[in-house]
């Protein structure tokens, strides 16, 4: 097994899980909600490339722009429909309505575009380069460079902006957030707004890196996010990415190791070990709840 190579092939597949991880931070951060139809999105991001390429015989960069916004409105409607109403409500009530809102559009998308998988567009004409240690292909390298720029520029958006300092204060404590005249309901929409545009472009990137999309895509690396998230520290921005590259590189090495039958079941037992030995995450920390 060549280590490096492995690392590589680790870096982008645990890239695309970081964009996602990220979605489910951020929001877990603001209103203490794990968003399951986070996965969702990212597989509406690639059907909206695959349609957007197909019809439009767009770029990349234009296709990964039109399916961001797209899906950037369509957590903001997910948020204001189905999350809103139930903010007051218990925690299990929202829980249950995001895993109904993930069947959900999974039967709406298995509906209307058929339950088969379709190849993705290669719009990238893809070609290996050996650098002698290892080999890159032009994709892993536009997946790698187009995830790291997304998240330095969520980075940015965070702690450089007037919305960015309202979703920290309003992660904080809404209520005192409120009172300092932030809108809440605003920034909450713009947190789904930015954590779907990310899961969109993960889905397009692991479009062009498998060549294949189907109604079902999401819901593994839709787990292995959240678990990416809560092994970093949810509700943590640099832990989510951390724990995204992280779960990749696992999962790459077991398959190298000739155990690929079983990394999705390795990516689940390290969940149970978080929770057990750091239930906080690798850069969480344990605070204790006041009653």
């Amino acid at each position: 097994m060549d280590i490096i190579q492995q690392f590589i092939n680790g870096l982008s597949l645990g890239s695309v899980y970081a964009l996602l991880a990220l979605g489910y931070t951020m929001v877990y951060g603001i209103i203490k909600l794990i968003n399951f139809a986070h996965g969702e999105v990212y597989m509406i991001g690639a059907y909206v490339g695959y349609y957007v390429i197909n019809t439009f015989k767009l770029g990349l960069v234009p296709t990964l722009i039109i399916s961001m916004v797209i899906c950037a409105i369509l957590g903001v409607l997910i948020e204001y429909f189905a999350y809103r109403p139930l903010r007051k409500s218990t925690r299990i009530a929202a829980l249950i309505t995001a895993i109904g809102v993930s069947f959900l559009i999974q039967s709406l998308m298995i509906y209307f575009v058929g339950a088969d998988t379709l190849p993705f567009p290669q719009i990238i004409d893809n070609q290996n380069y050996d650098l002698g240690l290892f080999e890159i292909s032009k994709i892993q390298i536009i997946i790698l460079l187009t995830s790291l720029n997304l998240m330095v520029l969520l980075q940015l958006i965070v702690q450089k902006t007037k919305m960015g300092k309202a979703m920290r204060a309003v992660s904080v404590d809404a209520d005192a957030a409120k009172l300092m005249g932030i809108n809440v309901n605003h920034t909450i929409s713009f947190t789904f707004a930015i954590g779907s545009s990310l899961a969109a472009a993960g889905g397009i990137l692991i479009g062009l890196y498998y060549n294949s999309i189907d109604p079902m895509m999401g819901v593994a690396p839709g787990l292995k996010a959240f678990i990416a998230a809560v092994f970093g520290g949810i509700g943590i921005i640099p832990g989510a990415a951390l724990g995204g590259f992280l779960i990749g590189l696992i999962e790459t090495f077991i398959s190298a190791l000739g155990f690929t039958a079983y990394r999705d079941a390795a990516v689940y037992v390290i969940l149970i070990i978080i929770l057990l030995v750091r239930p906080a995450g690798l850069l969480g920390k344990n605070v204790k709840e006041k009653v």
